[in-house]
């Protein structure tokens, strides 16, 4: 495992770019591979080692997809739970696909079972078979025709909106192949709804109607739009930056105001501690100001922003309150103890009590900070973004995670001045 050595110690000025949205392409590209289109505006001129781990995972197993039936194929999730839960259902309404899916032990360990069981119920009496290893791979054998099928997917959604918004992908898709409204119905509760609203913006912008019930979504409808809608920049990624640009005295661009990105979330919290947005030019943005006190944040709303809140949190007047912190130990890594440890380290507080976790910083900052990513790519980068805010040196082991989400990171921290080792 390499260890990196973050040194903030000459901060300069700079205009940082963020990558392309990670949550927007994984969905725009399903709904492009449906349209038949391959690429989107803005992907195509992307140098392919600066795309997401996670979309490239996404556009192999598209590619993947879109081979005639016959050989079995095998589809390699890595760490990517999107990716993974989106392919298999695509895979599932491929007419004859045969495939094996594989990812890290990790990957196999977090929750699929609901995901399995709606399509097991939807499809199984059609011809889908699913045969689970221990936990991989994961054999899929897609029906033929599901014409037969009752055009519903029935989904349990508490522990992640990706399983609906799979399934509500894999109805677009099944009604592109039928010309008959398939449903998605909800039981229980929905965790970051945030993500599902983004799911049905892309769908609406490749011109699918959903009609909204409670507790269900059927695609009732497609117009095929006139033109393919762009990629805008990825607001887990600006997160980092915007508080990086605050610090040093620059600005972030390719910034998107009308994302329906749940991170986009920050701005709100930001302002709400006593901070100010500027937009010096359009699509560019700068934080301005002094933070008057905590940031209070949910995760059933923005749960990938929360590690990077709990860094901002450490250099912070007053205590700061994250809520239903529940689901962030079913991400990558457990992160409500890296968040907890990522504190700890720089010797700040954290209580725990039932779903909030206060944090409060330090008295006195320490001289120098050491963390363990976890290979836990917002972990890794909330570290960093700690060390630049404060000005305290930091000891990184396993930065190279950073590569799922933003393999630029560390390019666009040197550009501030941050010195790597």
């Amino acid at each position: 495992m390499t260890v990196l050595r973050v040194d903030p110690s000459a901060l300069q000025a700079a205009q940082l770019t963020p990558p392309l949205s990670k949550s927007d392409a994984q969905r725009a590209l399903v709904l492009a591979h449906l349209s038949g289109a391959r690429t989107l505006e803005g992907l195509e001129s992307e140098p392919v080692e600066s795309l997401p781990a996670d979309v490239r995972t996404l556009l192999r197993g598209l590619d993947a997809l879109r081979l005639p039936p016959g050989p079995r194929r095998e589809l390699d999730c890595a760490d990517g739970g999107a990716p993974f839960r989106i392919l298999l259902t695509q895979a599932a309404t491929t007419p004859g696909f045969r495939g094996g899916f594989r990812g890290t032990p990790r990957l196999g360990e977090r929750p699929h079972a609901p995901l399995l069981e709606a399509l097991r119920e939807a499809l199984g009496p059609v011809g889908l078979r699913l045969e689970e290893g221990r936990p991989w791979p994961l054999e899929l054998w897609a029906p033929q025709d599901s014409v037969g099928a009752p055009p519903r997917f029935r989904v349990r959604s508490e522990q992640s909106s990706q399983y609906a918004s799979s399934l509500l992908l894999g109805a677009a898709a099944l009604y592109l192949r039928e010309r008959r409204p398939w449903s998605v119905e909800l039981e229980g509760g929905l965790t970051s709804p945030g993500y599902l609203e983004l799911t049905l913006a892309w769908m609406a912008r490749f011109g699918f109607d959903v009609r909204r019930e409670p507790g269900r979504l059927t695609v009732t409808g497609h117009t095929p739009p006139a033109q393919l809608p762009a990629l805008p920049g990825d607001w887990s990624s600006l997160g980092y930056l915007l508080l990086v640009a605050w610090r040093s005295g620059g600005s972030v661009e390719r910034v998107d105001l009308a994302s329906a990105q749940p991170d986009q979330a920050l701005l709100e919290i930001v302002r709400e501690a006593g901070l100010r947005t500027a937009s010096p030019a359009p699509g560019v943005l700068r934080l301005e100001g002094e933070a008057l006190r905590g940031v209070r944040a949910s995760g059933t709303r923005c749960p990938d922003l929360l590690p990077t809140l709990a860094a901002l949190a450490m250099v912070l007047p007053g205590p700061s309150v994250l809520s239903d912190v529940g689901v962030l130990r079913l991400k990558e890594s457990d992160r409500l103890e890296g968040i907890r440890a990522l504190v700890s380290a720089f010797g700040g507080s954290s209580a725990l009590e039932g779903e909030g976790l206060t944090l409060q910083a330090p008295a006195s900052r320490p001289a120098h900070f050491e963390v363990d990513s976890r290979e836990d790519h917002r972990l890794a980068m909330s570290a960093a973004t700690l060390s630049v805010l404060s000005g305290v040196p930091l000891t990184l082991h396993g930065p190279e995670c950073v590569a799922k989400s933003f393999p630029g990171f560390w390019t666009q921290l040197q550009r501030t001045g941050v010195r790597l080792t």
